[in-house]
């Protein structure tokens, strides 16, 4: 991001602020799935403002409702304000995953839905999908209030580059469309990417209005965990995360087939936590290889993957080959491997390289199997203190740069903005 061009933090709110996060995937730490807005939410709520979470009650993690009795109502989840909207199920990439974020977009536009809630200040629409966005967009002008856009993935590009739909499909035309006008209607932009503020210019942002809030790490939930190498009678590697196509874990199972072949299934094992419409296809490739070294194991709650990941020597995470990340990236569970003080093999090409940058760990061409499999051969023969060293330039990292305390002043400096232009315009 360009030095001067973005905003990365200001003084606090001067007023509190009623505050409305729309994010179709959002889930509290007793859930599986993404959990950064629970605790930007915890934050601001300490700061005396007013914080609703807007989410569907469908778990996009486990692909099931989450059977909790609240639902189009306010729910108190861990001291965060959660409102469920009832959305229809679905499985894999298809047309029931587009019918279930269509219908999150159409519920969340019609504002008499909340018409016994006080209204906010401003509203923030976040985009795992643009069109959840659109919704939150359309609901905050009805409420004539500012909105706020969170640019977590660079739509439709993602769509073509990791999916593989045509440029000129209907669907990615249309979502070209909204994300224009999303731009453009945003009186602040949050991007969860460094380097995504001359894209979001190109296409009709304002590029001062930028603020880069990459994911980060509740360090509370890591309190009476040790970040001691544990005793396995294997070097384990461990993967925690959603398995689905941009995360290219095919490759981690073929760097694994590598080292089986060079005499390692003994002495080395894989472990891969999660769910993911991928999963089921993984498991045939892993059969399909005869590997005795990889194991694959459920999706873990927030609230407790910090103590499964403790279980590991080294943590694996790569991506797709592609230019995508040029833009940059922001993965929530990089900050979660760093925060346990493990080194970290990084299958990347991004524009930036968190695991570089904090010197914990090795990088790597990602999807490229034979590298990875390499980089798990050089960690695993490293002294147990040399990797113990590796783990603590993480820890350090995190605490430094990605706690949601420090994340959280930034978030609260561009609502503030937001409610401030508004306020005068």
């Amino acid at each position: 991001m360009s030095p001067g061009r973005s905003r990365t933090g200001a003084a606090g709110a001067s007023r509190p602020l009623r505050i409305w996060i729309v994010n179709h995937y959002a889930v509290p730490p007793a859930e599986p799935g993404g959990t950064r807005h629970f605790h930007l939410a915890s934050e601001l709520l300490v700061r005396g403002h007013q914080v609703l979470v807007i989410a569907s009650s469908f778990n996009h993690s486990t692909l099931s409702e989450t059977g909790r009795e609240v639902v189009e109502d306010v729910e108190v989840a861990d001291g965060v304000p959660f409102y469920r909207i009832r959305t229809p199920p679905y499985a894999g990439n298809g047309f029931a995953r587009v019918r279930n974020m269509v219908s999150f977009a159409a519920s969340v536009w019609r504002p008499h839905r909340f018409r016994s809630l006080p209204p906010p200040d401003v509203v923030v629409g976040s985009s795992p999908h643009l069109f959840g966005a659109l919704g939150a967009e359309r609901l905050a002008s009805a409420l004539r209030v500012p909105f706020v856009l969170e640019v977590r993935d660079v739509w439709p590009e993602s769509l073509v580059t990791v999916a593989g739909a045509h440029r000129w499909h209907p669907l990615v035309v249309a979502l070209g469309l909204i994300e224009r006008y999303l731009y453009r209607r945003a009186s602040q932009v949050v991007s969860l990417l460094p380097r995504a503020v001359s894209h979001i210019e190109k296409l009709g942002g304002d590029a001062t209005r930028v603020t880069w809030i990459p994911n980060g790490i509740d360090l509370s939930l890591l309190r009476g965990l040790s970040t001691e190498t544990p005793k396995n009678s294997r070097f384990t590697v461990m993967y925690a995360g959603a398995h689905g196509q941009a995360n290219a874990l095919e490759s981690v199972l073929r760097a694994a087939s590598i080292l089986e072949e060079e005499g390692w299934g003994e002495r080395v094992h894989f472990r891969l936590v999660g769910d993911g419409p991928e999963k089921v296809r993984l498991r045939a490739l892993a059969e399909e290889l005869g590997l005795s070294c990889v194991s694959f194991e459920d999706a873990v709650p927030k609230s407790r993957i910090h103590a499964r990941l403790a279980e590991a020597d080294a943590f694996i995470v790569t991506m797709r080959n592609t230019d995508l990340y040029r833009h940059g990236i922001s993965f929530n569970k990089l900050f979660d491997y760093l925060a346990l003080a493990r080194p970290i093999v990084f299958g990347s090409n991004s524009a930036n390289n968190p695991v570089a940058d904090a010197g914990a760990g090795l990088t790597v061409e990602p999807e490229n199997a034979r590298a990875m499999a390499e980089a798990v051969r050089e960690l695993a023969g490293l002294g147990a203190a040399e990797r113990a060293e590796m783990g603590a330039r993480g820890r350090r990292f995190v605490e430094s740069h990605h706690s949601f305390r420090i994340l959280a002043s930034r978030f609260e400096a561009a609502l503030s903005a937001a409610v401030a232009e508004g306020a005068r315009g």
